[in-house]
């Protein structure tokens, strides 16, 4: 786990709702400097610390990693703030805490980032994020669908059918082996023809945004043995060059974990001596 420990003269802990926002902003001392309740917006927050600002290197910012952080991290990167975002599951102090609300959360954030022992988690680079959603959401997706299939072979089960003798991940599959007709109850039946439906259409969803995205032809998402046009292949290799970076950010991650972290063992010592010729 990455600790930040960057000294400044000002520390503003943010407690980061959808619509509010409570910001604690402490000196080197540890004194309250700023404490209130903000909307969520990033005038009203670019007023609040303006003060704090003197020179780019003053103030740093941090927030617990919620869903709501992407606009908060643009604006410091724009406003040139240093931003640092906390792994919520490792802040024991804020979850642990007997008392806890907005004004307690953004104070015990200001409080760790001063100290030296807020972790951190990744901040995500603003130009891959939208295809991180996508695939995020498209494997929510995928699982619904799994959900789907695993259900109709269990309800066949339940009612001790013969077995299917296909994959029923094949649409064709599906239409060859007729499987809502196998059940005589009616409601059955029913219940068998939504999962059939909800499977059909989320392969359409699917095929529609691997084309719409670019999605056929990167590597471990969408169909490889279909034909994919000269604007499908553009789209994968850029998708693909989307992969490289995120893999290089990956890397340099664990390059500042093993610079930071003393090796302890002989295949650790090994291995960040070989990162740092290759380096």
């Amino acid at each position: 786990m990455r600790f930040y420990q960057q000294q400044h003269r000002f520390y503003a802990g943010v407690d980061l709702h959808a619509r509010t926002m409570y910001v604690c902003v402490l000196d080197q001392t540890g004194a309250v400097v700023f404490d209130s309740n903000l909307a969520a917006e990033p005038d009203r927050f670019r007023s609040a610390i303006a003060p704090f600002r003197e020179s780019p290197s003053d103030l740093v910012v941090c927030c617990e990693c919620m869903f709501a952080w992407y606009w908060l991290a643009d604006l410091c990167a724009a406003e040139g703030i240093p931003f640092v975002l906390g792994h919520a599951l490792a802040m024991k102090a804020i979850h642990g805490g007997k008392q806890k609300n907005d004004r307690i959360d953004a104070h015990k954030i200001a409080a760790l980032l001063r100290g030296g022992l807020l972790p951190q988690a990744y901040v995500y680079p603003k130009a891959m994020r939208a295809t991180r959603d996508l695939l995020r959401r498209r494997m929510f997706l995928m699982h619904k669908r799994a959900e789907a299939i695993a259900h109709i072979q269990n309800t066949n089960s339940q009612y001790n059918l013969p077995a299917f003798g296909q994959k029923l991940v094949y649409a064709a599959n599906r239409e060859e082996l007729h499987i809502a007709e196998r059940f005589s109850e009616p409601s059955v039946k029913r219940m068998v023809e939504v999962d059939l439906a909800l499977i059909e259409h989320l392969d359409q969803k699917e095929v529609a945004g691997e084309e719409d995205q670019g999605l056929r032809q990167a590597e471990g998402i969408g169909h490889p043995h279909r034909q994919a046009g000269p604007l499908a292949v553009r789209h994968a290799l850029q998708e693909r060059a989307v992969r490289c970076q995120e893999v290089l950010g990956e890397l340099r991650k664990a390059e500042q974990v093993l610079a930071v972290v003393p090796p302890r063992h002989t295949w650790a010592k090994t291995v960040a001596s070989g990162w740092s010729r290759s380096s």
